[in-house]
Parts: C-alpha cells; structure tokens; sequence
C-alpha cells in the first residue's frame, strides 16, 4: 500500500532533522518520481542536510516555510518529521484533500523485515531502549539494530536488518501520533507524566499518543505495562496479545521485586533473576527501567541468564545520571536529559539524604512546575536557574517557600555560581527539568557543555 504511494509518484516530506532526512533516502530509494523537501529553517540553517539530499535526482526543496500551498492533488503521500507540530495548516489542507500523513516510523515499518520491540514512556526511553537492546544481544540474536527517537531514524535501518535480526526501537509520542499500521512484536510503556503539552495540546492527546503503541497488535505480540502506575496500568483492557506486568514490588504474574531481588513471578514458581545491590544501574527510577528492560526482553525471547548477566554490568547512559567528577569534595551530576519535571524528581529522589545544588531551566514546553518546586523544598540546599522557564520555576518555589534560588543568564554562569556555593559532600546537579532548545540544539550539546565548564573547574 504504502509503496503504491510513493514509486513513481510525487511525495512531501515535512522537517529535514534527522528522520526527516532518511525518509527523503528511503523515498528515493523506493522510486519516487518527485521528492518535497520541506521546513520551516532557511536554506542556509538546513545547509549540511540539504546537501546530502540534493545529491538525488528527485529532490525538490522548499525552506523557510511550510505554506499549505505545498500540498496540491499531486501529492500522494506526506511524510510528517517527529518534530514538526501536528496543527500546522498544511496538515489541516491534507486533510481536506485526503492525502494521508504518516509518520517517518510508519514509512519504516512498512519496509522493516525484522520483529521490533518498541519502547515508549514520558521517562526513561533512551536507558530502557539501551539496556533492552544489549540484554537481546548477550542472548545472541544475530543481528541486534537500536534506532527511533534514540538517534538513528527507523528509515535508516528499515533495510539494512535481515529478518533473524530484531530492531529495539525508542519511540517518541511525536512519532506515534501518526501511525497507521504500525505493530511492534513488544510495547513497551514505562510510565506516564505530564509532558509535550505545547505539542498535543492536552493531556489526553499526550496519553493516547502513547497508548498508540498497542494499537495494531495481535494476538501474537507481546504489551509491556508498568503495573505501578495507574494510568499505564489502565490501559490493560486494550490489550489484545500477551500482557507482561512490571513494577518494583510483588505480582501475580511478571517482573517485580520480592526480598531485594528482582524476581519473575510465573505460574511455574517465582524465579530469581538478580539481588538488587548486584544492578549497575543506580537509582530508584533505574529499578523500573532495569524490571521494564528485562520483562521487554523476556517476552522477545531472551533467557534470564542474558538479562542476569546484563543488568550487572551496563553502566547506564550519558546525560542520565552521569558522573562528571568530584572535585574537592564536590560530586558533579549531568542529568541533561531530565527534560521534564518528573524526570528531575526522579533524580533528585536518587540522592535522597545527600545535600544537592540542583541547575534547572530550559525551553518551557508548557507544564507546571508545582510538583517539582515540592520535591526541591525537600531535597535541595539551593537551585541555580537559567533558560526561558527561569521566572516560571521561581515562581513555583515562592509558592511553596523556597527561596534559595538565584537566575542566571547562561550554563557558564550557573556552573560558577554552583561551584560557589559548594561545600565538601555536596552534589551540583544538571536536571533542567525542561528541553534545551531555547538556548541549545539538543540535550546532548547542554550535557556535553556542562562536562566541559565542570572540567574547566579543575585547570
């Protein structure tokens, strides 16, 4: 079907980020008479991209602007880039002119041989994705690919993994609120928190962009679920294969934990996996990665040995609770990608005791900071603030009586200013609790800055 819509035929392809890129590839590939290229950025902004796509005779680029103009009944298809925002008026014309609109890991899927295991969740994708897909290769699988919102666009390895292989994908609520067929062989979703809303619009769009993972699975596949959050939990009913339950505590049936171990319950007797202590990965929230990881793989069709073996060595990812140094004293966390307030709360709640000077503050993606300004009341000696939400978070700690915050213009100046304020056991925490892209192109490049301006600390 979706081959139809494409060979020989004139396609649009919304954003030219790096999903947007491979489907312009694959397109190409796959015959497209006429490829589309359009973003809102200039042609100088999209220089590097557009030179690689260029190259192909097919390619037509439209930049610094999405007009609706650029649908006309030409078009057969339109493939929408995770990033770009769904109520764009281009979108709304396709609409009415019934041209459908896919997403990049729709376009994928339809041309991947290989099973998928997909994992979603408002928290902890990228480390449960990781951790997923290494456990799959200690049970060796033949051919083991990690892509999605991880950083290597689906269209990238569509065709590249044979069918013995298997693809442990991260996918965003970008990419799957706009999915037609897609069907992973494991979903997985981690947990639920108030996120995206400047994207969806609402809560309840946020939810049910998630929840698309199950929607097109069969009897034959498996759902992940995290049976110790509610709204996860909820979404039991719309399970239509084989349901997998995981949750830091005792089950009737899945991944849990009983007796500081982490354990299967399984109608054959309860089955060890591993003590906690013996996990690599620290902090609490990495307790429900790990047990979400492990379930993911078992149902995959890993033995327990693989995962065993796994979880006590893999040492988590960078810009997830990643030790920095500690200079004098003075412990340095990046948690770069703590893009949420959940995600923050996660992290301070893992130093629980300690005391912490936390760096917040970034691109404000339009949810409160209520919740977080409580946690800091309780867990933090101080927060140094910067980014576009700095007044908004300020704010919310007045609300709850917590003055020890100052704002800063840059990451360079917050790093001073925390540095100042240390003392010997104390840890400066990068949580920002908000996405980067007001003052950087991605969370990567705020970690990366923040390791650097800690390095310099100690010339």
């Amino acid at each position: 079907m979706i081959l139809e819509l494409i060979k020989d035929q004139v396609v649009l392809i919304v954003g030219l980020a790096r999903s947007g890129l491979a489907a312009v590839q694959l397109s190409a590939e796959l015959g497209a008479r006429k490829i589309v290229v359009a973003d809102q950025k200039t042609s100088q902004e999209l220089a590097p991209g557009l030179s690689m796509v260029q190259k192909l005779p097919a390619v037509i680029p439209a930049t610094g602007g999405t007009p609706p103009d650029l649908v006309t009944s030409e078009v057969s298809l339109i493939i929408k880039s995770p990033g770009v925002p769904p109520y764009l008026e281009l979108f709304r014309r396709a609409e009415k002119l019934g041209v459908p609109v896919l997403s990049e890991i729709e376009l994928a899927y339809a041309f991947m041989r290989a099973p998928l295991i997909g994992i979603t969740g408002t928290n902890g994708k990228t480390t449960t994705t990781m951790l997923a897909a290494e456990i799959i290769k200690e049970a060796r699988y033949s051919e083991v690919l990690t892509a999605g919102n991880i950083g290597v666009p689906l269209c990238e390895v569509a065709r590249q993994i044979n069918p013995t292989g298997i693809v442990v994908a991260e996918l965003s609520s970008f990419q799957l609120s706009s999915i037609g067929s897609f069907r992973p062989l494991v979903a997985v979703i981690i947990n639920f928190e108030e996120d995206h809303l400047d994207y969806h619009g609402s809560l309840d769009s946020y939810f049910q962009a998630k929840s698309n993972i199950l929607k097109n699975q069969t009897a034959l596949d498996y759902a992940v679920l995290n049976a110790g959050d509610p709204k996860v939990a909820s979404l039991a009913g719309k399970v239509r294969g084989n349901l997998v339950w995981f949750k830091p505590g005792v089950l009737e049936y899945g991944f849990g934990v009983q007796n500081d171990q982490m354990v299967l319950f399984h109608p054959a007797g309860v089955q060890l996996i591993c003590e906690l202590s013996e996990i690599a990965l620290p902090g609490e929230h990495n307790l429900e990665n790990a047990l979400a990881a492990a379930a993911a793989c078992w149902a995959a069709g890993a033995d327990l040995a693989a995962v065993r073996a796994v979880l006590r060595r893999f040492p988590g990812v960078e810009h997830r609770l990643e030790p920095v140094a500690c200079l004098q004293g003075v412990e340095f966390i990046n948690d770069s990608k703590g893009t949420n307030p959940g995600a923050s709360i996660r992290a301070l709640k893992s130093f629980s005791g300690r005391e912490k000077i936390l760096i917040a503050g970034g691109k404000d993606k339009g949810g409160s900071f209520c919740s977080l300004a409580g946690v800091i009341k309780e867990e933090v000696k101080s927060v140094v603030l910067l980014g576009e939400t700095a007044d908004k978070i300020a704010a919310a700690l007045d609300e709850v009586g917590f003055k020890h915050y100052r704002k800063v213009k840059g990451m360079a100046e917050a790093v001073e200013e925390a540095w100042r304020q240390s003392q010997p056991g104390d840890m400066v925490i990068l949580s920002p609790a908000c996405a980067s892209w007001d003052m950087f192109v991605n969370f990567e490049e705020r970690g990366r800055l923040f390791k650097q301006l800690v390095s310099s600390l100690s010339l």
